[in-house]
């Protein structure tokens, strides 16, 4: 077996903590400065701070209630490319939620042929997007971005069932990490090592689009979401342990359903014509 790293927890003060898609360069919110509860809620997001004005002023808002039948079949969508590969990964607390950081280049996803860089992942609990209504137990977001700085998102949906194989490779440090209270202002961190990340690059024969935001504070727009269509499952345990080391009003870290505003969801369905 492999050492295990000497230092396993760094708590660092941070004035900005990365809220959502925090591998993009634009600035992120602290866990201070809004929750999921209260009048800090998501309710309120949009008066907490001038930072935060899109959360209530946007016209183009995530997440959004997909409904299937009012998709829009688009054919000149493409299938989505997905080419990880192995990269030293860096478990992250940073206090809103729990995600995985990457060191160098992981992969790319290919997007209307074009690159976009995988910079980070973290999950949500419940499900932030929601489809015909129905809201899952916990999404992941795989956050790319472009050298030009366009973001473009994976999300993966998880019902409750057997154990998601992927979260089975960092459950035991998910499982440390719930040992390190992390306040409103910091984050823990716990190295990972080289992670190989092929379980999430599984062949996506169906998935919908729509341009859509951030889905925390700034709730900063123009991001380009790709839900997958195959709803993947996750343990009752693993669960938990996502929730575990996270605060009160930040175990349930799910923003509501915003309105579609006019726009369509496009679909891509590799089996039909």
């Amino acid at each position: 077996m492999a050492p295990q790293p000497s230092s396993s927890f760094i708590a660092i003060a941070l004035l900005l903590a990365v809220a959502s898609a925090s591998a993009t360069d634009q600035t992120q919110a602290s866990a201070l400065e809004f929750s999921y509860a209260g009048s800090h809620g998501p309710a309120n997001w949009g008066s907490l701070h001038l930072k935060f004005s899109a959360c209530t002023s946007g016209e183009t808002q995530s997440p959004v209630n997909i409904i299937k039948k009012k998709a829009v079949k688009n054919k000149n969508l493409t299938p989505l490319t997905r080419a990880y590969k192995l990269a030293n990964a860096t478990l992250v607390n940073n206090g809103v939620n729990i995600g995985l950081r990457y060191e160098g280049n992981p992969g790319v996803l290919i997007v209307d042929h074009q690159n976009y860089t995988l910079k980070e992942m973290h999950w949500h609990s419940p499900s932030e997007h929601q489809i015909d209504g129905i809201r899952y137990a916990a999404e992941l977001h795989l956050v790319h971005k472009k050298d030009s700085g366009s973001v473009a998102v994976v999300s993966i949906l998880y019902e409750l069932g057997d154990a998601d194989p992927f979260i089975n490779k960092i459950k035991g440090k998910l499982d440390a990490l719930a040992k390190e209270v992390c306040a409103g202002n910091e984050e823990a961190r716990i190295p990972v090592g080289v992670l190989d990340n092929k379980l999430l690059r599984k062949n996506t024969r169906k998935y919908y689009r729509y341009v859509g935001s951030f889905t925390s504070p700034p709730c900063t727009e123009n991001v380009i979401w790709n839900i997958l269509g195959k709803v993947r499952t996750i343990s009752k345990e693993q669960l938990e342990a996502l929730r575990a080391p996270l605060g009160d009003d930040y175990k349930q870290n799910s923003r509501p359903v915003q309105s579609l505003n006019g726009r369509t969801i496009e679909l891509y369905n590799e089996f039909t014509d």
